[in-house]
């Protein structure tokens, strides 16, 4: 008689953990990757910065002073048009969120660790990305910068 209970308890379990690994709703989105990373983590990298507003016209003040950071900070490893230490960053606009290049900026430890296209990155160039300690609004001017540069590349190439 306990052999015949034994097989029903053994389904019963196996229908109770199959019932349960659905997603919880508890808000958060649900991870993509065996890294545990979210879509949102996945395109806007690990950091502080879950978006970006960006307004439709550069602010000429906002990308001078990116420039100036950049030049002190970024210059060391950075190009914008062509491999250095670092990757070119004339065009990484093009290819990343401005979410993401600020949250590489601002956590560069944990993205190296965790994020797969940083990964990749640092299997290509073998050199992790210091933090340069840049605030936020550090970050958000090199990013203006970025996107200053971007834009004259663009009007370059259309004339």
């Amino acid at each position: 008689m306990k052999s015949a209970a034994l097989p029903y308890g053994l389904i019963f379990l196996v229908f109770l953990f199959a019932a349960c690994g659905g997603a919880a709703d508890d808000g958060q989105p649900p991870a993509t990757q065996a890294d545990g990373l979210s879509q949102a983590e996945l395109e806007n990298g690990i950091g502080p910065i879950k978006s970006v507003a960006l307004e439709a016209e550069i602010d000429e003040a906002l990308a001078e002073r990116g420039e100036v950071i950049f030049a002190s900070k970024c210059t060391a490893c950075h190009k914008m048009e062509e491999r250095y230490v670092g990757p070119p960053l004339g065009q990484v606009l093009a290819q990343r969120t401005p979410a993401y290049v600020m949250n590489m900026m601002l956590n560069p430890d944990e993205m190296v660790q965790k994020h797969p296209e940083a990964k990749a990155l640092l299997a290509q160039y073998f050199t992790p990305m210091p933090n340069q300690n840049l605030t936020e609004d550090d970050a958000r001017a090199v990013l203006e910068y970025l996107r200053a540069h971007q834009s004259e590349t663009e009007d370059d190439e259309a004339e």
